[in-house]
């Protein structure tokens, strides 16, 4: 790997890195060559000299991404090494089955690439990345995925809204696929369109939520609202669910949530979708409903909205509250990186207050195994969730 400078940290801020922090802010730089340039592999020193690792340099308030730590340089084979380790975790999680066939290969810092997604979908790679240095190893990328899934890999598709400012860059780097592509997931059939989709074309950190609220759904009627794909919409269904209503204010979501509900052999009479506002939607829907999803996008992405998030995430739920059945259940959510799990959960205590009903926290809920935390940052913890019983 070739590595095009060095940055020295200030004294004392060589901390967070020997606890394997993959960040490093701009305040900790005490100096840097200035031949490197946005997006190279630096050399990363202490004030002593010693060398603390490795990574992406770039200009902002994130200076470096740390993606190799000790004095030994990454190799040239840095990343077919980190692909087939991210490969062998999922394996060994039992994400990879035959009744599963997408899930996410690497998961940014929780997988040591920090700037980097991987979504697999049956022989379809999704590369998203999100820093100039990744967009940089694209190609180092596009050989480590092909070593590792060699004929079982038909196509790569470039996201590299971040690092470019737009969606210019996007693009094919290796193969084609035919859009929509049809992917399975817990034996359940999936449209993916990676081109014009929302992230990656697919959700897929709600996977293991999505089955558990099949453990819930015979005989109920359920409500799934910020349907997307239907996700929720499916796997409550194929469990036995009475009646299934979708709901969300995109009219491209509704026909694509229309399509999978076709693709798994349902019809009009087991489910209904509305394309409508979710609020407008629970205007005049009280004790209609046995379960409903709440999985908004993410109300805040940047900490200046973290207040507005919450005044939403308050509003959200006091509605689901105040319309579900007695007895009801809840699946709420929250992908806000910047909203944490007791900032949430707080949240959601405030609206239970306003609703002024009784209500019990049947599980705390998270993101996958296809989905890691770095120990050392919890930060990749985005994905939180609650199940609760609405009496």
């Amino acid at each position: 790997m070739k590595i095009n400078g060095s940055i020295v940290l200030k004294k004392g801020k060589e901390v967070s890195i020997q606890r394997y922090h993959p960040w490093i802010f701009s305040g900790a730089i005490n100096s840097s060559d200035d031949t490197l340039k946005d997006g190279e592999w630096a050399r990363i020193k202490e004030s002593t000299g010693k060398v603390l690792g490795y990574g992406h340099y770039h200009q902002g308030t994130i200076a470096l991404r740390v993606l190799s730590f000790g004095e030994q340089a990454p190799r040239d084979d840095f990343y077919k090494e980190k692909m087939d380790r991210c490969y062998q975790l999922r394996y060994a999680a039992g994400v990879i089955t035959e009744q599963t066939n997408a899930y996410r290969l690497v998961h940014g810092e929780g997988d040591g690439l920090s700037g980097l997604i991987v979504d697999m979908y049956n022989g379809v790679a999704i590369v998203q990345v999100h820093s100039v240095g990744m967009y940089l190893d694209r190609e180092l990328i596009v050989q480590a995925l092909q070593s590792l899934y060699k004929d079982n890999l038909s196509t790569i598709y470039l996201k590299a809204p971040s690092a470019s400012g737009d969606s210019r860059n996007d693009g094919y780097l290796f193969g084609m696929s035919a859009i929509p592509h049809i992917i399975q997931e817990h034996g359940y059939k999936f449209y993916v369109d990676w081109e014009t989709g929302q992230k990656t074309g697919f959700f897929l950190d709600q996977r293991e939520n999505r089955k558990l609220l099949g453990e819930y759904s015979k005989g109920k009627s359920v409500l799934n609202t910020f349907c997307y794909t239907g996700g929720f919409s499916i796997y409550a269904l194929q469990a036995g669910a009475s009646i299934v209503h979708s709901v969300d204010a995109s009219e491209k979501a509704i026909a694509l949530t229309k399509r999978n509900i076709e693709l798994n052999g349902f019809d009009n009479e087991q489910h209904a979708s509305y394309a409508i506002d979710t609020f407008e939607f629970f205007k005049d829907k009280k004790d209609q409903y046995d379960i409903i999803i709440l999985d908004p996008p993410a109300f805040a992405k940047h900490k200046s909205a973290k207040h507005q998030a919450m005044k939403g995430y308050q509003r959200l739920n006091a509605e689901a509250f105040r319309v579900i059945k007695s007895g009801g259940i809840i699946f709420t959510f929250s992908c806000s990186q910047v909203v944490n799990r007791q900032l949430f959960y707080d949240t959601i205590v405030s609206a239970a207050i306003q609703s002024g009903r009784q209500i019990k926290v049947l599980h705390h809920l998270s993101q996958p195994a296809d989905h890691p935390v770095s120990i050392y940052h919890p930060e990749g913890s985005y994905l939180k969730g609650l199940i609760l019983y609405v009496e």
